[in-house]
């Protein structure tokens, strides 16, 4: 009776995990989503509780509780801003816990190990600690332990390939000849270097593809844990994660027109050196105070909001929101254009905005949002650079030509709030910049905003 009970929480927990995932698709609908899926996931966790085959529950209630602080610990203390490392670090460890179970399960069935289940197990063992470490290196990149731009050297890619077919070959030898332990831990050890690897020569630029590649990987070690433990709703949650990870990550080279090869093996976004302190700019550019860009919000009747990672170092989405509130208030309408690769994961500057509590139906994908630029008064662009440079539409010599982009250049006045002109990720000038009908105001994208919406606020008193 009891094996029916957890065959039909199985059930459920499936259907909710689908339901989840469908309301992600969509911000409205986004809470609701996860609200099902931590539903589906606490019946999922209460039906393995349930099997027979558990002989003590002393490790696993030790496990629930450690897995429960540190989960507990990074949800409170990690700000919204660091989101994409919470990411990053979730998959590490869902990842590592995959491969360690196929570890546990390859010497419990020693010496009868069928092929099947040792080539689930190999693939699980290869996938899962290939995702740990590729996910402990996007962790510390995002964190900026260490540097963002690309790790290269001479023959990176062929060394790459060549030890990848290396760790596969040996999974599938292992298939035929599963008694070999050696080459088992060989083939686990080889997936922990190869994870490090992959991501080592990964830029800045293309994290938010890998995040979503990582996930995707996560996800059919899972599956193949599944597989290995015959447990169906592993199976469906890791086919689904694994999927959906593949599918987002499609979507975010599509949405910056490249190809998977190139973002794996391109490394895309070799920053440049800032000039040298004295160096004369090459160009000139209009650059002006907060109170200066007040004034203009105050003529203006429409503002388009376009966010990027600049935004996120700065923690200035609250600074944003307040701004807006002001502007609106002075019968100003205020949207908000999200480029899909803007930040460091997927939906990264949805988070953040939805986080300063903007509406949903003011966050515009870029392909609603760019027919409206030309009729727009402001277009303020915090901390973006490379999803709003024309040079994507204008130079066949620039590494982003064809890039699809945010029309920000079509509106009356663009206000671009940055540190400094150093370029963004690609590595080259914004010729946005130098545009007649660019305003540049730099400082610390926080502080400024503040500034712009005190002015605002004395000029309404005046």
């Amino acid at each position: 009776m009891a094996g029916y009970a957890v065959e039909a929480m199985y059930l459920i927990a499936s259907f909710l995990f689908i339901l989840g995932l469908k309301g992600l698709s969509h911000p409205e609908k986004a809470r609701r989503g996860i609200l099902y899926a931590e539903i589906g996931m606490l019946l999922a966790v209460i039906g393995t509780l349930l099997n027979k085959e558990i002989v003590s529950f002393e490790w696993i209630v030790t496990g629930l509780f450690v897995g429960s602080a540190i989960g507990a610990a990074m949800a409170i203390f990690m700000p919204m801003t660091a989101m994409p490392q919470r990411i990053a670090l979730s998959h590490a460890f869902g990842a590592l816990a995959a491969a360690l179970v196929g570890i546990a399960e390859y010497y419990q069935h020693l010496p009868n190990v069928s092929p099947g289940m040792m080539g689930a197990l190999s693939a699980e063992v290869l996938l899962g600690g290939l995702t740990f470490t590729g996910s402990l290196m996007a962790f510390i990149k995002l964190q900026e332990l260490m540097t963002g731009v690309p790790i290269t050297y001479k023959g990176q890619n062929v060394s790459n390939i060549s030890l990848f077919v290396l760790a596969v070959g040996i999974g599938t030898y292992m298939v035929f000849n599963p008694s070999h332990e050696a080459l088992f831990i060989g083939l686990f050890v080889l997936s922990l270097v190869l994870g490090f690897l992959f991501i080592l020569p990964i830029g800045g630029a293309d994290m938010p593809t890998v995040i979503s590649l990582l996930n995707s990987y996560a996800g059919l070690a899972g599956a193949a844990t599944g597989f290995v433990l015959s447990n169906n709703v592993l199976i469906i949650a890791g086919a689904l994660d694994g999927a959906s990870g593949f599918l987002l990550s499609v979507i975010m080279c599509k949405a910056m027109n490249r190809s998977f090869t190139n973002v794996v093996f391109g490394a895309f976004g070799q920053i440049s050196p800032p000039p040298a302190e004295g160096t004369p700019q090459k160009v000139a550019v209009r650059s002006g105070s907060p109170e200066d860009a007040a004034q203009v919000f105050k003529a203006s009747k429409s503002v388009v909001v376009v966010p990027g990672y600049g935004m996120a170092v700065a923690q200035a989405q609250h600074a944003v929101q307040e701004l807006a509130s002001l502007v609106e208030k002075n019968g100003t309408t205020v949207k908000y254009a999200v480029h899909p690769v803007a930040g460091r994961m997927p939906g990264h500057m949805n988070v953040l905005l939805v986080e300063a509590n903007v509406p949903y139906d003011k966050l515009i994908d870029m392909d609603d949002i760019n027919p409206e630029f030309e009729t727009t008064d402001v277009s303020l662009v915090i901390g973006a650079n490379d999803v709003v440079n024309p040079a994507a539409k204008t130079d066949p010599s620039s590494p982003i030509y064809g890039m699809p982009i945010l029309d920000v250049e079509k509106s009356k006045t663009v206000i671009v709030l940055k540190r400094s002109m150093n370029p963004g990720f690609a590595g080259i000038e914004n010729e946005l910049f130098t545009r007649p009908n660019t305003l540049m105001v730099f400082g610390d994208a926080k502080a400024t905003l503040q500034k712009i919406s005190d002015a605002l606020k004395t000029s309404v008193h005046e």
